[in-house]
């Protein structure tokens, strides 16, 4: 059994990875994934990453890839390595000639996205078929290189006309005072955002989805990002700056907060 110290972990349909079994990343980048956090063996939205692998697994593979398998698989790779807290992803592959589709599931240390404010910086990039969520991804990492490089959080991805999409590896909601306005635009829908969509009008929040433009920022007062780590506001998108509301936050935060733990 491994440990903590051995970190990462890596299984290949519920057996340690070999040299062979890392080969099919190494070299084939055509699959899916999702990715998420895990506390004492349980998942926030479980059931919507499961969905999320099979709706991919078919658009991609034309296979159903079965729920209670995968989540068999994650509580092994998270037994194998001694652990109940991680950073967990599960990959799905179709190596050339298997009729049945690999599953690889990784666990790493825990992660929580730093609640400090981020500058993004806007990019003229969109990723193709962007509600699959998809390894080797090269223009996100260069993008959110070159913004790393320029003094920036993120990466902001926009379509022409400043059209704005997502982050590289976030979802963007802005707060126009009334409601949570997230983007209408071909982006990936994270699990965290999901859930804030369900969760935000519980928490007395509207929220709702229309299309956001760079020349239209000015229109909202504060802005935030979410992904499997969490939650963290926005302080300024390129030169435009953004009220960091602690209390905004804090309601985004409680409404976050009630989504349930599913067990893995």
């Amino acid at each position: 059994m491994t440990t903590p110290s051995l970190f990462p972990y890596a299984e290949f349909d519920g057996h340690p990875a070999t040299e062979a079994d890392l080969r099919i990343p190494a070299f084939l980048n055509y699959g899916h994934f999702t990715a998420m956090q895990v506390r004492g063996k349980k998942v926030r939205g479980l059931a919507l990453h499961l969905a999320r692998l099979d709706s991919a697994n078919q658009e991609l593979f034309e296979r159903a890839l079965d729920a209670d398998r995968v989540r068999e698989l994650i509580r092994h790779a998270l037994d194998s390595a001694g652990v109940r807290d991680a950073s967990t992803r599960v990959h799905a592959f179709l190596p050339p000639g298997d009729t049945e589709t690999t599953v690889m599931v990784t666990v790493r240390e825990p992660a929580q996205k730093s609640a400090e404010p981020h500058a993004v910086m806007s990019v003229p990039y969109a990723r193709t078929v962007p509600h699959i969520k998809r390894p080797g991804e090269f223009g996100q990492t260069y993008y959110a290189r070159l913004a790393s490089r320029a003094g920036f959080d993120e990466a902001l991805l926009t379509l022409p006309g400043g059209v704005v999409t997502e982050g590289a590896i976030t979802n963007i909601g802005f707060w126009d005072g009334t409601s949570v306005v997230w983007p209408d635009a071909p982006s990936l829908l994270g699990i965290t955002k999901a859930l804030l969509e369900q969760e935000l009008p519980g928490a007395g929040l509207e929220s709702v989805r229309r299309p956001v433009t760079l020349d239209g920022l000015t229109a909202f007062r504060s802005a935030f990002l979410t992904n499997s780590q969490g939650i963290a506001p926005v302080r300024r998108i390129d030169d435009i700056e953004f009220t960091v509301d602690e209390e905004l936050m804090k309601r985004i935060g409680q409404a976050y907060d009630r989504a349930p733990w599913d067990t893995v």
